[in-house]
């Protein structure tokens, strides 16, 4: 049984986890979370019936009762969660894993996440220890009754929603689960592509941060002129862009574009005439943001001078969505592609991303600024990527890499709760397991390109030892 990560339940359906894995998940839900109430959504992907039905059993069996969202975005289920007072649901989806993934993401109260070590762990011990199901007697068994959010759900999102009659939009909706609320949120001129529901996911892969599955998105950007390309993942929690030159942007360098909603009130949408109104009247002084700790050092660097006390925490929403409210930060951002919003409850959206950010392009261009010219203005260093290792020994080979640089020259900062981040006064380098796949990851930036190749070139030296 390997679907239990740090984040969520997910992995290969019928290899990774089975109905009976996921009845006892459901089973086991209710005690863990002391609640009696669930709401429980889930995406197009073709196994999603079969894991609602077994998931529905087990909850009512242990005599919880269940609001069935029915087919949802998983912020959709954030939203109902956090906004009608559930202590507990579940969305089921594989968000950007392939079409044979499936998986189970949990939240508690105000639509905190639940992680391994938040509970699922908890769950997966009970079911490796063989702790029996019994259910309630027939009487006091849970009932299912759909929920239905919508258009209050849609009456939210629009509060973004500015006036985009100015742009060429192209949105590329991974044949997920976004369709079902975007088309009614962007104006008619949008021109979308993937953008049937297809737990198959015939055009490619729901996952934009893999540069084969945004080609197409970049190719009838270039093609038919548009300003800005838009791509959701498969359970609409990501959201990434392509400028209007085809090229993709790293998803860390939007945390700083949105600066200027937040700070500025730049747009046209309600909230931003909002945000415009508080600084207008000088409510808006120093705010707290949150960033991973892979993030471009331009992000921070773009947004203070702007009042922005920028904060580094670990990657993954189990983790982030805590410290944004721990912090009680106005937003944040991860190069995954996830963007958190105090106003969404904490949590992460990918279409409220997309229309804040489709607001400020929009403003921006009236002023004669494209896309492009935009990230121009923010990015400053050469950036690697995330690149990927396969090896044995993950804490040693993060080992050896730390201590080989630091032995080399004096960090400027060293950070030790994700891996390792050490900063230099010309680089820095993050190097961390990653907590979904069987990988390390090692990322990279530099002040030059010749300087990023020498360091990744001896960063693969040392990891190479150890394949």
């Amino acid at each position: 049984m390997g679907a239990f990560h740090a984040y969520d339940i997910r992995g290969r359906w019928g290899v990774d986890f089975d109905r009976d894995t996921v009845y006892k998940v459901g089973f086991f839900l209710p005690e863990l979370l002391d609640c009696r109430e669930v709401a429980v959504g889930r995406d197009m992907r073709l196994s999603s019936p079969v894991i609602h039905e077994a998931l529905l059993k087990g909850l009512t069996d242990a005599g919880a009762d269940v609001f069935d969202i029915g087919m949802a975005t998983t912020p959709y289920v954030y939203y109902a969660t956090a906004a009608k007072g559930f202590k507990a649901s579940v969305q089921i989806t594989a968000s950007h894993n392939p079409k044979d993934d499936n998986g189970l993401k949990v939240s508690r109260e105000n639509a905190l996440p639940v992680g391994y070590d938040t509970g699922l762990g908890t769950i997966e011990k009970w079911i490796l220890d063989g702790r029996e199901c019994v259910p309630v007697p027939e009487a006091d068994r849970g009932r299912v009754t759909p929920l239905d959010l919508r258009d209050e759900y849609l009456a939210f999102q629009r509060r973004y929603v500015g006036d985009l009659s100015n742009l060429h939009i192209c949105a590329d909706l991974s044949n997920g689960v976004s369709s079902l609320f975007v088309k009614q949120l962007l104006p008619q001129s949008v021109e979308y592509i993937c953008d049937t529901l297809d737990g198959s996911f015939p055009c490619h892969e729901p996952n934009p941060l893999v540069p084969e599955n945004t080609a197409m998105l970049r190719e009838y950007v270039k093609s038919h002129g548009c300003d800005i390309g838009v791509i959701y993942d498969g359970d609409a929690d990501r959201v990434m862009f392509v400028d209007e030159r085809g090229e993709f942007i790293s998803p860390d360098l939007m945390i700083a574009l949105m600066g200027h909603f937040f700070m500025e009130g730049t747009g046209t949408s309600p909230a931003a005439r909002e945000r415009l109104a508080l600084k207008s009247a000088g409510q808006i002084a120093e705010v707290r943001a949150l960033q991973d700790i892979r993030s471009s050092k331009a992000v921070g660097e773009y947004l203070s001078p702007m009042g922005v006390q920028m904060h580094t925490w670990r990657v993954g929403r189990a983790y982030a969505a805590p410290k944004l409210r721990e912090i009680d930060g106005l937003f944040g951002g991860e190069l995954a592609g996830h963007y958190y919003f105090k106003d969404f409850f904490y949590s992460d959206s990918g279409i409220m991303a997309s229309l804040i950010i489709l607001d400020i392009v929009a403003e921006m261009k009236r002023r004669g600024k494209s896309l492009s010219q935009l990230i121009a203005g923010i990015s400053k260093y050469c950036n690697s990527g995330e690149i990927n290792f396969k090896v044995q020994d993950k804490p040693a080979a993060m080992e050896a890499v730390r201590n080989y640089f630091i032995s080399l020259e004096s960090p400027t900062a060293v950070m030790d709760f994700d891996g390792y981040r050490v900063e230099f006064p010309q680089w820095w380098f993050n190097i961390r397991p990653s907590n979904t796949e069987p990988y390390l990851r090692f990322i990279c930036e530099a002040s030059s390109h010749e300087l990023l190749a020498d360091k990744v070139a001896q960063a693969r030296e040392i990891i190479g030892r150890f394949e």
